[in-house]
């Protein structure tokens, strides 16, 4: 039927003696591991139907059982839609609810102890929302104008939280030792708590983002804090047996808490290492410019993180120029270097200086990853030229800025392709510049 004809007249009657009968359409429907033939029957010209049949699933149970689970404490797709090393990170989260769990139960039965009382374990569960406040609002208020620094290094910062809460612990397990300074002792630790409870939240978003593949973080946060939950609620069960057993005595938690203590720690450094955080810090961009100064080859977020040291992460690398960066430009630059530099970089978003084995870059207030990296190149080019015999370092800055110009834009679109976010640069509180300009 063209068009024509539809003019002519009758198009449309026509159009409706030639058109077959309606088919019934078909389609399948997968959501949580269940397959749905879904069929839409259309009746007449008021509308249709549709109807839903579960396929048959002829799997063995154990697969129903591990698909159910994955699928209440794990993201929809999994393993496709999360990055590397989420189940090596989920594995370390577990084991670590688990034991601080059964450290909470402990300590607060601790407590009540050394408050004269004798409370059953179940008394020392309930009563574990009462003691946890008090100094423990000072601590959170303390740690709470630290956010800056946990930005550039979260996984640093979860580890001194559950460091921290182990401390908190550990003064409630000796507390009853001390009557006489319960209120001393309990409130230390629970300023130590404090501390950990909001070091330990505010690193969580940057954390579980590191893992997101497919804008699915709030999926990969609900199914964390499923697991976290699943695992509280077995430590809670643990430590209540404990309680009433090895543990109704002092001396039985101050042996069983060390061991439950280091299993904690454990679990959360092998949990931090497990994470591929992508955002750049002082550490991981050092780390990549001396791989690519090194071997001419960039790494991704996947392969660093293992590489990571997280109890010291301010170490200097000298492959990457032994690069100190935050400091104040006062201390670091007299008034006089300050305008050579700037022609020496211009249009550039940082200065550079050496002073005794060390490379000190100030960075302006709106510099990004990329404007690092460039300052990073060149103290790197120049360390390395220093050590080949080349000259001094403040002598082969330029010969190292020019090498920076040629290689960068191959560079920095190498680090994009692995799986960098070089919007920002995250060096926590430190001092960055913004130069006046008068008309």
């Amino acid at each position: 039927m063209n068009i024509l004809e539809r003019i002519r007249g009758g198009g449309d009657r026509a159009a409706a003696t030639e058109r077959p009968p309606p088919q019934p359409e078909f389609w399948v429907e997968i959501s949580e591991s269940v397959s749905r033939l879904c069929s839409f029957d259309a009746v007449g010209s008021g509308g249709g139907r549709i109807s839903v049949k579960v396929i048959q699933d002829s799997r063995p149970i154990h697969d129903k059982v591990v698909d159910s689970f994955l699928n209440k404490f794990f993201p929809s797709g999994y393993p496709y839609s999360v990055n590397e090393g989420y189940l090596t990170y989920t594995k370390f989260r577990a084991l670590q609810h688990f034991s601080s769990a059964m450290l909470h139960v402990l300590s607060t039965q601790s407590l009540l102890f050394a408050a004269g009382l004798r409370p059953t374990p179940a008394q020392a569960t309930a009563a574990s929302w009462i003691l946890k406040d008090g100094m423990q609002h000072a601590g959170k208020l303390i740690c709470s104008s630290m956010g800056a620094r946990m930005d550039s290094e979260p996984k640093s910062w979860r580890i001194l939280a559950d460091v921290l809460y182990d401390f908190g612990t550990a003064l409630e397990f000796v507390s009853p030792l001390c009557p006489q300074l319960f209120l001393e002792v309990a409130g230390l630790g629970n300023f130590a708590k404090g501390m950990a409870v909001v070091a330990a939240r505010a690193t969580r978003l940057p954390i579980y983002s590191s893992f997101a593949k497919e804008g699915n973080l709030s999926d990969l946060f609900a199914k964390g804090e499923a697991i976290s939950t699943l695992f509280n609620v077995m430590g809670i069960g643990a430590g209540i047996g404990l309680a009433s057993t090895v543990c109704s005595t002092t001396q039985g938690k101050l042996i069983v808490g060390p061991l439950l203590s280091a299993v904690h720690i454990y679990g959360v450094v092998q949990e931090m290492r497990a994470t591929p955080v992508n955002t750049l810090n002082p550490q991981r961009t050092a780390m990549i410019v001396a791989d690519f100064v090194k071997s001419g080859k960039v790494s991704s977020p996947a392969e660093l993180r293992y590489r990571e040291d997280l109890l010291f992460p301010n170490r200097l690398i000298e492959e990457a120029g032994s690069v100190k960066i935050g400091q104040p430009l006062r201390r670091v630059l007299s008034p006089w270097l300050v305008e050579q530099l700037r022609a020496t970089f211009p249009n550039e978003k940082f200065l550079l200086n050496q002073k005794s084995n060390k490379t000190y870059m100030v960075l302006e207030q709106s510099a990004s990853g990329e404007d690092a990296f460039r300052g990073w190149l060149v103290a790197a080019f120049a360390s390395e030229m220093e050590r080949s015999g080349m000259g001094s370092r403040d002598a082969v800055l330029n010969v190292a800025y020019e090498k920076m110009e040629r290689v960068f834009p191959t560079f920095v679109s190498e680090v994009r392709s692995r799986g960098w976010y070089t919007d920002q640069f995250l060096d926590g509180n430190g001092s960055r510049i913004a130069f006046a300009k008068f008309q």
